[in-house]
């Protein structure tokens, strides 16, 4: 049977996945040769794993590489936001004020606000926090969704509906869009999850209106708990991981498919929603989840997770493929760019330690402790990687969002909610300086076929 009507004939069966191999034979471009061939840079990288250069930024700089004498050598990893290292921008407001505010600002406007202008902006976002009448009900609430990512995709084109200048890709206008998309993603996140409790897990249906008196990561966890309480630690802990997951660079995939999809004129909706699609994505923005339930396998796997020697052999087991996911991966450990180190996970580990102590989770801290001691070597051995590998940031976000009793499926939109700044960023650098539709190129390796009448088939 050709495969066409094998793979219509069985669509709607639950046996249909049978079919799978042939489909990916059918797609497959087995001469793998090819790629060395024609030079393609897949998954836009080259031979040694380093992004293709497609574009220049202002807006971030990340490092864990530095070439000396055409040598290029791994260094204590890097991040700045505008030009400003992230540890001076988390420890500048002393705890006296929250950071995610003063962080955007930076982001979007390329300069650390003084004091009137940082009161001015507070106000701005607490003014644009609210949704259009009935929106809640309308859309978040008639049509939900179990997948927390999809809810926040549909409110944000249906955002556009509202908006009589959502086409209008004048950089006043986008900026207006990109303020007012930052203060209601929380909303837009918290109350597609809480929908999602309340008709897939028959829960209680609470919905908190924001606290104009409270900030960005005050507000989250008061609309996401019942009882709308928290501890002044728990809320300062959470503003630091919305800042450290705020912006990364131009290289990440949804930042590139914010400037793909603005490159081509589209709408500040559309392209954020693009945005969002991507950072789904497991690869992407679910790692932490990854690490969630690689802990969680651990624990059940393991009768001491504070015994250093047998959670090596375990991870080591992981490596070999034998248990957990069988992917060969520790999760939470090595990064595209940093080698020696993760900034971010370096900030996010001193919060992580004071949470853990308020807590009582300190036997857990030593376990994530321990994974990220021995895993390095581990690693290295089995894969031959000799330029560094570290803890990243989501080895600790997951523990983090864990001891704030964020629910995984709150995980990755609360990535979401921070990249949102970094995406809109990118997105007016684009337009100011773009111009060309980002149109990449792709080699046929197609072999020719001469047409055959349907009756000589």
């Amino acid at each position: 049977m050709p495969i066409g009507i094998e793979v219509i004939s069985v669509l709607n069966e639950k046996d249909y996945y049978k079919l799978h191999a042939k489909l990916c034979d059918t797609y497959d471009i087995a001469q793998a040769d090819l790629y060395t061939k024609y030079d393609v840079k897949k998954g836009l990288r080259d031979k040694d794993g380093k992004g293709v250069v497609t574009g220049l930024t202002h807006i971030s700089r990340v490092d864990g590489f530095e070439t000396v004498n055409g040598e290029r050598r791994p260094i204590e990893g890097k991040l700045a936001y505008r030009g400003i290292d992230i540890n001076d921008l988390i420890e500048g407001h002393n705890g006296e004020r929250y950071a995610f505010e003063e962080a955007a600002y930076l982001l979007l406007f390329g300069e650390l606000p003084d004091e009137e202008n940082m009161k001015n902006s507070v106000e701005i976002l607490t003014k644009k926090r609210e949704l259009p009448t009935t929106f809640l009900r309308g859309v978040i609430l008639k049509a939900h969704s179990q997948d927390v990512m999809n809810s926040m995709t549909r409110s944000v084109l249906s955002l556009a509906s509202y908006d009589s200048k959502a086409d209008d890709n004048n950089i006043v206008n986008v900026l207006r869009q990109s303020v007012e998309l930052i203060t209601v993603m929380p909303m837009l996140a918290v109350y597609g999850y809480q929908a999602f409790q309340y008709y897939d897990e028959e829960k209680d249906l609470v919905i908190h209106r924001p606290d104009p008196n409270l900030s960005i990561a005050e507000n989250i966890l008061m609309m996401l708990r019942p009882d709308g309480q928290f501890t002044e630690l728990e809320a300062r802990v959470l503003d630091t991981a919305l800042v450290l997951h705020m912006e990364h660079g131009g290289g990440n995939n949804s930042t590139f498919t914010t400037r793909v999809v603005t490159s081509a004129g589209s709408d500040t909706y559309a392209v954020i929603a693009a945005a969002l699609s991507s950072l789904k994505g497991p690869k992407h923005g679910g790692a932490n989840i990854k690490v969630v339930k690689m802990i969680q396998n651990i624990k059940a796997n393991v009768k001491d997770i504070n015994d250093e020697e047998e959670v090596r052999k375990y991870l080591e087991l992981i490596l070999d493929k034998k248990v957990f996911d069988k992917a060969g991966l520790i999760y939470g450990m090595g990064h595209a760019i940093y080698s020696i180190s993760d900034p971010r996970a370096k900030i996010l580990k001193r919060f992580a330690e004071q949470l853990a102590k308020e807590k009582g989770r300190e036997k857990d801290l030593k376990l994530y402790n321990i994974i990220e001691k021995v895993s390095p070597a581990l690693i290295e051995s089995k894969k031959h990687s000799f330029t560094g590998v570290s803890a990243n940031v989501d080895l600790y976000s997951g523990f983090v969002y864990d001891m704030l009793g964020v629910p995984e499926e709150m995980y990755t939109p609360m990535f979401a909610i921070a990249r949102t700044v970094g995406w809109c960023a990118h997105r007016i650098e684009e337009l100011v300086n773009g111009g060309k539709i980002i149109r990449p190129a792709y080699i046929s390796v197609a072999t020719e076929k001469e047409y055959v009448p349907i009756e000589k088939r």
